[in-house]
């Protein structure tokens, strides 16, 4: 009986590679590998109960239920009697998750064929229910992963039971902690996106709201988790406690699936969740020792504190292509991408960028133009192999020649002062602050995306703006630097 996961992952293997990418795309949603599976049922705590009430939403072949319940079955829970009760939406996946369930001769199983949002987010008893905090003891969930517009019926239905977000896997998980009895226990393999940024603010409200955070695992290889189905997006690990008291979070790591590497130890929540952080972001320390950035005092201004805005580059290219250029003419200025930013310095115009390098200044375009002047900026994306998150470079002025105007477009996050220029020491001295190894790694233990959005790096903290106008005068005298030099240097100046 205990080898019942194992029969699962078999037909997972099997039926994996059948179903077509397309397929794929419409659901959303990759089998948990055995290996996976059997660590999620392992996460769980002890439990006294005599009835145990599981949920499996988006519950494929049942590999997660097998896990659960093969544990049981070997002695891992006191449960007298355990119901199930799975959802899965695929009909092509239903027959195997009913034969598999159906191996457990004392287990009462139910299997809930329907899209599980549309089946609990519109039940008229939900909201009473996330009142009296329902009725699961216990939940295992790989939830499918696929954005939801805004106006979709799915985003209408949680909407009318309080939950807004938007993503399949942050919805499921929100429905299951509100369909939790109390104490109940929630174990989910999600993507880390929801740990940031403001479109998940809502949903990490929502679960810190209801539920406490017992146990994060991190996957440090981003495409391990699910590697037969290539999936590349940075997954971790959740079990929330319904209705717990906050307290210390185990924080667990592994390279990937096999977990032979696996290291664990426990953090403070207040390490997990700053106090007074406005956007409730989650953090997931891979030490137990604190970062550099921690550690440094000297290290605990805000932008406003410092004077200093950050913004998202305006010029969206794609939707004002009628005033873009090639290259420089009359009654254009600079519009400036990522790809003009060169560690040496900004390399304008760039003919061989196949991007444009100018637009017209005009009464359309009037409004998203900055004065020509010295500014820190971040790209916004960094490629999968880069080892660096969080890449800076200053924007000097005497690059533009005559031009007394630039423009910035989407894909950069500009620091500037009031939609000015910085003065360049400090410009500089930004630049090589945020292009330290500690900022690259306390930046990475709440953002687990290849994205740098500028609310990330509004919400850091900073030194003051004398040490950054320090750090820049020290920049300036160097015609070169190297990571080993900067980080020497940051410590120097805040120690």
């Amino acid at each position: 009986m205990v080898q019942q996961l194992e029969t699962a992952d078999s037909v997972r293997r099997q039926v994996s590679p059948r179903i077509a990418q397309k397929r794929k795309a419409e659901f959303g949603q990759f089998m948990t590998p055995s290996s996976v599976a059997r660590f999620m049922a392992g996460m769980f705590p002890p439990s006294t109960l005599q009835t145990c009430r599981l949920l499996d939403a988006g519950a494929g072949v049942g590999a997660l239920s097998c896990a659960f319940l093969d544990r049981w079955v070997a002695g891992g829970f006191d449960f007298e009697t355990v119901e199930v009760t799975a959802y899965e939406i695929d009909a092509s996946l239903r027959e195997h998750l009913k034969q598999h369930l159906a191996s457990y001769s004392s287990v009462k199983a139910e299997i809930i064929a329907g899209d599980f949002i549309e089946l609990t987010a519109t039940a008229d008893d939900l909201l009473y229910q996330d009142q009296k905090r329902g009725s699961y003891t216990h939940t295992i969930l790989n939830p499918p992963y696929k954005k939801i517009n805004s106006n979709s019926a799915h985003r209408l239905a949680l909407r009318r039971v309080g939950i807004e977000t938007v993503n399949l896997y942050s919805a499921f998980v929100a429905l299951a902690v509100a369909q939790a009895a109390p104490g109940g226990q929630i174990v989910a393999i999600i993507p880390r996106s929801f740990c940031n940024g403001p479109y998940y603010r809502p949903f990490r409200d929502f679960i810190l709201k209801r539920a406490a955070i017992r146990h994060i695992h991190l996957f440090e290889s981003r495409n391990k988790a699910f590697k037969d189905d290539e999936v590349l997006q940075e997954n971790v690990i959740i079990r929330l406690e319904r209705g717990g008291q906050r307290g210390p979070v185990t924080i667990s790591t592994s390279t990937d699936d096999s977990f032979t590497d696996l290291a664990t130890h426990e953090q403070a929540f207040d390490r997990i969740v700053f106090p007074g952080d406005p956007e409730r972001f989650i953090h997931v320390p891979t030490s137990p020792e604190k970062n550099t950035i921690e550690l440094l005092p000297a290290v605990r201004y805000t932008l406003a504190d410092l004077g200093i805005r950050i913004s998202t580059g305006p010029v969206v290219d794609f939707r004002v292509r009628a005033h873009l250029r090639d290259m420089p003419e009359e009654g254009t200025v600079p519009l400036l991408y990522p790809g003009h930013l060169k560690s040496t310095g900004t390399s304008w115009p760039a003919p061989d960028l196949k991007k444009p390098n100018a637009i017209l200044r005009n009464e359309a375009t009037e409004k998203w133009l900055y004065p020509n002047g010295f500014y820190c900026v971040v790209r916004r994306f960094s490629s999968k192999e880069e080892k660096r998150r969080v890449v800076a470079s200053v924007i000097d002025p005497a690059a533009f020649g005559d031009h007394t105007a630039l423009a910035f477009e989407n894909h950069l996050n500009l620091f500037h002062e009031d939609k000015h220029g910085l003065p360049e020491l400090l410009a500089r001295g930004l630049a090589v602050f945020l292009n330290t190894t500690a900022v690259d790694e306390s930046f990475r233990r709440f953002n687990g995306h290849t994205q740098v959005n500028a609310t990330d790096l509004k919400l850091m903290k900073y030194p003051s703006r004398e040490v950054l106008v320090e750090l820049g005068t020290w920049a300036r005298q160097h015609v070169e630097l190297n990571q080993e030099m900067i980080d020497e240097q940051l410590v120097k100046l805040t120690a």
